[in-house]
């Protein structure tokens, strides 16, 4: 069944924020706390930091919650077989002018190619898609071919916490706050205690200043795979012709 999971990247700030390229933008929580986002940072070009995940990717890579693009656009400069998807039209449009496929679609939503991607990217904090870490790792590992690679960017303090989070753009009042959605943050500790619940395997962490980083490798079992979905990814949002062997190239 396909479910359409609000998340925070539909929100007005965010998309009013994507089309300049700056912040201030946060997640704010029911009890007023407020979470930057790293807009600016967001909206350049792959760093340091991102490069050392992307240089840990194997075969066709899924990016889910892509943003504005710069990781779709840095593996699709490379050669790679990449899709980026996220729910915001505003996100899916800067990626796809930066050069890299996407689809305005949700991770829990079809998608082309499923049980075959070779690694899923849930970076800057996008474990918290959905507010349930357990079952966004059960559908990541559906994606993925059995074996394959997850790589997720953590909290960097030891948090497992659920809320209700908006959008908010305090400074600028470009927009007013977006609808209310469940948000989930996730230290190392806390990501590795639900994928070990999960059955995937500890693939590495790493640090780079204060970004942290996990890849978890799943099953390998063809049972942790759904079959592949007939899924068409629309021309218009192709980087390049894919190999023919490629998910992005399900009909």
């Amino acid at each position: 069944m396909t479910t359409t999971a609000p998340a925070w990247a539909a929100a007005d700030p965010y998309a009013g924020a994507l089309r300049t390229g700056r912040g201030p933008l946060f997640l704010r929580r029911a009890d007023g706390w407020l979470l930057p986002l790293e807009v600016e940072r967001w909206c350049a070009r792959a760093d340091a930091a991102d490069r050392t995940a992307l240089d840990r990717c194997e075969g066709a890579v899924l990016d889910v919650g892509c943003g504005p693009g710069r990781l779709v656009a840095e593996l699709a400069a490379r050669g790679g077989t990449v899709l980026g998807v996220d729910v915001s039209p505003a996100a899916v449009d800067r990626t796809t002018r930066l050069g890299g496929p996407a689809l305005c679609r949700s991770v829990f939503d079809r998608l082309p190619g499923e049980g075959r991607w070779g690694t899923l990217l849930l970076m800057d904090g996008n474990i918290g898609i959905g507010g349930d870490p357990r079952t966004l790792l059960e559908r990541a590992a559906r994606l993925l071919r059995p074996g394959g690679l997850l790589i997720a960017e953590t909290d960097p303090s030891d948090v497992d916490e659920r809320a209700q989070v908006q959008v908010v753009d305090l400074v600028g009042a470009r927009s007013a706050p977006g609808a209310a959605f469940p948000w989930a943050r996730l230290g190392t500790p806390a990501l590795l205690r639900h994928a070990r619940a999960a059955g995937w395997r500890d693939a590495g962490q790493w640090a780079v200043g204060d970004r942290r980083f996990v890849a978890l490798r799943s099953r390998s079992a063809s049972s942790s795979a759904e079959p592949p979905k007939r899924t068409a990814v629309i021309s218009s949002q192709r980087a390049r012709k894919p190999s023919g062997d490629s998910p992005v190239t399900d009909r």
